[in-house]
């Protein structure tokens, strides 16, 4: 039990640590590349910080454990709207703009709808298990195929003003040497904390549905968490929210994709309030960028709202 307490500590130091050369590196690489911070968000960066996700879900299905497969996911999305994003608008209001509101924020919503649909064959059809079959996880992956395209063409249309040969800083090599030992030191963090976090629940007699759904959706967010709010503490708001919904999305298409692809994964009926939230987190996000004099700002009072309606959730799942 100490060992997995010292795990914990170390893991949130890398966490930290690793954030700050992370969020450096991933800014660096997209001056150089003349990319917009919001397109390295929703690639390079939340590909990085969900990689947790996608090695905790995937490993899951392969063992049997499909209950943590998808209650890890379903956690970490619903973290990443109210609880990463609650604390980025909190550090600094979070402006985006209006192509992020209706398209990328949109696909996020689309991705919830679809566990929903696709995971709730008693509920629709009336018949057969409530699971994300293999076919289920083909047509999330061909999802995750558009995506890919769509954010492809975003990076070759858009230009940020200052281009390579005003960009401060280091050089291409020295942005992705710093990108890749902020993102190791990240996920190994990541990974440390649930680790301990897992063994500690587990042997206290929680469900492995609920440890999913918030101690191991907690720790594979950490990623997102930490770099969305050092990106947010820089002033950077297109890379903070633009890691929270390409993780997202990358959590439902690819991760989530892959898992179904290996092992069905069971979604009981019991368990569609997770389902429902997460749906529900996507849309209250959208109302809140559309909604007020201030259009397209995600404001502080936004950002208290939604962790508390994160504790309140997580309160609900453990109580």
């Amino acid at each position: 039990m100490t060992l997995d307490y010292l795990l914990m500590l170390v893991g949130f130091i890398l966490l930290v640590g690793g954030a700050k050369f992370f969020v450096d590196g991933a800014t660096a690489i997209a001056r150089r590349l003349r990319v917009s911070d919001m397109v390295i968000g929703l690639t390079v960066v939340s590909f990085g910080t969900g990689a947790p996700e996608f090695v905790v879900s995937v490993m899951a299905s392969a063992s049997g454990k499909t209950e943590i497969s998808v209650g890890n996911i379903l956690g970490s999305n619903i973290m990443n709207v109210q609880l990463v994003l609650g604390l980025a608008a909190i550090i600094c209001p979070i402006v985006v703009t209006r192509a992020t509101v209706w398209k990328e924020i949109p696909l996020s919503l689309l991705a919830a709808v679809m566990v929903g649909v696709l995971g709730n064959d008693l509920l629709l059809n009336g018949y057969g298990p409530s699971e994300l079959t293999r076919g289920d996880g083909i047509v999330l992956l061909s999802f995750f195929i558009v995506f890919v395209y769509y954010v492809m063409g975003l990076a070759r249309g858009g230009r940020p003003e200052e281009g390579p040969s005003h960009a401060k800083g280091p050089g291409l090599p020295g942005s992705i040497t710093i990108f890749i030992f902020g993102l190791i030191a990240l996920n190994l963090g990541a990974r440390w904390v649930v680790q301990g976090a897992v063994a500690v629940a587990l042997a206290m007699g929680i469900s492995e549905w609920v440890v999913g759904l918030t101690i191991v959706a907690v720790g594979t967010s950490l990623p997102e968490l930490v770099a969305s709010g050092m990106a947010a503490w820089k002033k950077n708001t297109d890379l903070a929210v633009g890691n929270i919904v390409g993780s997202n999305i990358f959590n439902i298409f690819c991760v989530l994709g892959v898992s179904a692809t290996i092992r069905p994964l069971p979604v009981p009926s019991a368990n569609n309030i997770d389902v429902l939230v997460t749906i529900g987190s996507s849309l209250l996000l959208m109302v809140w960028m559309v909604a007020g004099r201030r259009r397209y700002v995600l404001r502080r009072w936004h950002g208290v709202a939604g962790i508390l309606l994160y504790v309140a959730y997580v309160t609900y799942r453990l109580v």
